[in-house]
């Protein structure tokens, strides 16, 4: 099952990337993601572990464009 990410949840996580990669990660961008994550699972139905997991690879791992 492909799940479709908004963008602003993958900016969020991207913001949060840079901030873990920088070493200045938040408790505040932290908390904005993971309520994002939260109502973004809830409103697509799925398990906030699934949706977290799906935007993780999308940001740290993406997958090469084709073409």
């Amino acid at each position: 099952m492909t799940i479709d990410l908004p963008e602003n949840l993958i900016a969020l996580e991207r913001s949060a990337w840079e901030e873990i990669q920088a070493g200045t990660l938040t408790v505040d961008t932290a908390a904005a993601v993971q309520a994002a994550v939260s109502e973004y699972a809830v409103a697509a139905g799925i398990g906030r572990y699934e949706a977290e997991m799906a935007l993780k690879k999308a940001v740290r791992h993406p997958e090469p464009a084709k073409g």
